[in-house]
């Protein structure tokens, strides 16, 4: 914990760390929308079989020139449930005898259909473009669309565990540079990809680099940056990550052709990669790892832009050996992601913050996808789910400088468990109403997600800090996976998913009160640190406990 001192002496907020801070929000705001792309670019629009009579462009074979669009419609397309077209089925030939009915609806079931094999013709009032209309990802292969979803989370999944490894065993800016330009390749090329496989793998590349960005940013951030500023750090990376998905709505509203937004999404991209070079490599990182020359040159530097001159001539390495030699002699043996489970102390701390992490992401992902059931415009949806978590941001950074970690996380959890369980109880019919308590239930959740990534990111030692987050990331992970599965439970009681999104944050809010607070409290570096922390908590606590007898 002795770096602590030595940042005090090259400055733990001054512009070197302020300039990093708007950079690493800029790349958030960039980012982010990456993993809601498919909600535009995979967008359904309005769509009905292709018919010859109806579609051909050379003119009918049967004469029906003096027809309007309306009545060869009603020959050639039948009506669903709801009388209106159907999305995959024509009639196997045209049925000229509904040109006569005057208002009354025919009786269609025993009428002759056949699915859309000439393919479908679609409402482009919306959209010009999406992948559905270029790959015909309708009907039967509707699903596909999932596919491509599930695809882009497992890459999340799987980019957490490699690149949090990695991070930890080559350092964060080699990491965060190697993902700026992954994401900018990978999601440039989908604009050209030849066809759907080759779309689902480019996606998939980019979900494990999308998620690498917006977590090790915050790391990075939080290993420069003194503890009584490391809450607002977070908050404002959260809240420039809301931004963005608001702009990413307004400008999915502006540009309607997915090749183009794909594009206008990814070249900027390019710019974060090569401004990326400006970065300064985690010092605390490199003296953990038994790097301490490289450390200090980082620290030097640091101070050097902090306009700190005179303190980088004067901090040395004997400074250094001095203030650190505890966690020098801990770097001589390399750590492992089993150490995350070996120490007692760790290991609760890591599997109360992964439960935690798996229930607020699965309530999100099951409002979320819920959410677009409601028949609203998706733009202003996604305008509105950006807006709605700004101020959440904001709540959660007041609330973690004044009540604490602990009381903040148990606070908003249990908001966002009261917020969703209400949610069955309104009607269908009051669609306003519900569509304000999933914009809540939003928001709450981005608060939680806020105040426990600040909490998980004291909590783990510097050793392991992104290994860690990538554990945490498979929890997370497998919840929003599980999201949308629980709605099969629907068929059984429609209010059943829901009870499970709301009960599981209760669970959750319950076994916060077990983690040790960390406000204003410096970060562990080492494995050690922690299991000194405990021991130390321990000791107090018998401590009053005796006190308290004795007074008796």
């Amino acid at each position: 914990m002795a770096f602590q001192d030595l940042l005090d002496q090259v400055g733990g907020l001054g512009r070197f760390q302020i300039l990093q801070m708007v950079f690493f929000c800029i790349s958030s705001l960039i980012v982010y929308p990456h993993i809601l792309l498919e909600n535009f670019t995979a967008a359904i629009p309005g769509h009905r079989c292709w018919v010859h009579i109806l579609d051909n462009d050379t003119g009918s074979s049967n004469d029906t020139g003096t027809l309007s669009q309306d009545a060869l419609l009603r020959i050639s397309i039948p009506l669903d449930s709801n009388l209106r077209p159907e999305k995959c089925h024509r009639f196997s030939h045209p049925q000229w005898q509904f040109l006569h009915l005057n208002g009354t609806f025919p009786n269609m079931t025993d009428l002759d259909t056949e699915p859309c094999v000439d393919g479908w013709m679609y409402d482009r009032s919306s959209f010009s473009s999406t992948i559905v209309t270029e790959w015909d990802l309708v009907c039967k292969s509707q699903s596909l669309i999932s596919v491509a979803k599930f695809l882009v989370m497992s890459g999340i999944l799987v980019g957490g565990i490699i690149y949090g490894y990695l991070s930890d065993r080559f350092g964060r800016k080699f990491i965060i540079r190697l993902c700026f330009l992954q994401l900018a390749i990978v999601d440039t090329f989908t604009v050209i990809a030849p066809n759907f496989i080759i779309y689902c793998s480019l996606r998939f590349l980019a979900g494990m680099s999308a998620t690498c960005l917006l977590t090790i940013n915050v790391l990075l951030t939080l290993e420069w940056t003194e503890p009584r500023f490391q809450a607002m750090a977070t908050t404002l990376l959260m809240a420039a990550a809301s931004l963005g998905q608001t702009i990413f709505g307004g400008l999915a509203f502006a540009i309607r052709d997915w090749h183009t937004l794909q594009l206008v999404m990814s070249a900027p991209l390019f710019v974060l990669f090569l401004a990326s070079r400006w970065l300064i490599e985690s010092a605390r990182w490199l003296i953990t790892i038994d790097k301490p020359k490289k450390g200090l040159k980082e620290l030097q530097k640091a101070a050097h832009r902090n306009g700190r001159k005179n303190t980088g001539d004067t901090l040395t390495m004997e400074v250094l050996r001095s203030a650190m030699q505890e966690e020098l002699e801990a770097a001589q043996t390399k750590p492992s992601v089993f150490d995350l489970f070996r120490t007692p102390n760790l290991r609760k701390r890591i599997c109360l913050l992964s439960f935690v992490r798996f229930a607020n992401v699965l309530t999100h992902f099951g409002l979320t996808l819920h959410l677009q059931h409601l028949g609203s415009n998706i733009f202003l949806f996604q305008i509105l789910f950006g807006i709605v978590t700004i101020p959440a941001n904001y709540a959660a950074l007041l609330a973690l400088n004044h009540l604490g970690r602990r009381i903040t996380q148990m606070l908003f959890i249990f908001l966002l468990a009261v917020s969703t369980l209400t949610i069955t109880c309104v009607s269908e019919e009051m669609q306003a109403l519900r569509m304000a308590l999933a914009a809540l239930a939003i928001g709450v959740s981005f608060a939680t997600f806020a105040s426990n990534f600040c909490h998980g990111s004291e909590l783990i030692p510097t050793v392991l800090r992104v290994t860690s987050v990538g554990i945490m990331g498979i929890a997370s992970n497998t919840g929003a996976a599980l999201a949308p599965l629980l709605m099969i439970l629907t068929v059984y009681s429609p209010h059943l998913p829901w009870i499970i999104y709301g009960v599981l944050p209760i669970l959750a809010g319950l076994v916060v009160p077990l983690l040790p607070e960390t406000r204003n409290k410096p970060l562990p570096d080492s494995i050690q640190d922690v299991e000194n922390e405990e021991k130390s908590s321990r000791k107090t606590k018998q401590e009053d406990t005796f006190m308290k007898v004795t007074q008796c």
